[in-house]
């Protein structure tokens, strides 16, 4: 599905992935999903809690999750999607991503190249989990 994304939210990812280089960054994307679009409201910064690799790799908490979904759910939203960096990497999902991934949801993910924030995509996951397909950035 298309993501609506506007590019405040755009630019509040790229600063999150640039202050986290050279590590991962992640986060939540809160909104709706609605006829044929997926919408996002806000973006929600989460800790990266991966300590064996935070370079390549991210993780976050369950229970921030749990946090961001009930607050989001109390607003008529929900968690639509999540984002992530890929330090000095291209903004396409790798074979971690898609093991770790859940169907349903939009992964954006952002390019940073030496602190520059470049490229942004969003991937999602077929139903079989077999791989991403690129969608839209409205």
């Amino acid at each position: 599905m298309p993501l609506h994304l506007d590019e405040q939210l755009a630019d509040a990812i790229r600063a999150h992935a640039a202050r986290d280089y050279p590590h991962e960054c992640c986060g939540f994307l809160v909104g709706k999903s609605g006829g044929d679009a997926v919408t996002v409201a806000r973006v929600v910064p989460a800790a990266n809690t991966r300590e064996d690799s935070p370079r390549n790799r991210f993780e976050i908490n369950p229970g921030e999750l749990v946090k961001v979904d009930k607050a989001a759910r109390a607003e008529g939203l929900g968690v639509v999607g999540f984002y992530h960096s890929h330090p000095d990497a291209p903004a396409r999902p790798s074979e971690y991503d898609r093991e770790h991934a859940w169907p349903g949801y939009c992964y954006v993910i952002v390019s940073v190249i030496a602190t520059q924030p470049r490229e942004i995509r969003n991937w999602l996951l077929r139903d079989d989990r077999t791989q991403f397909d690129e969608d839209a950035i409205l």
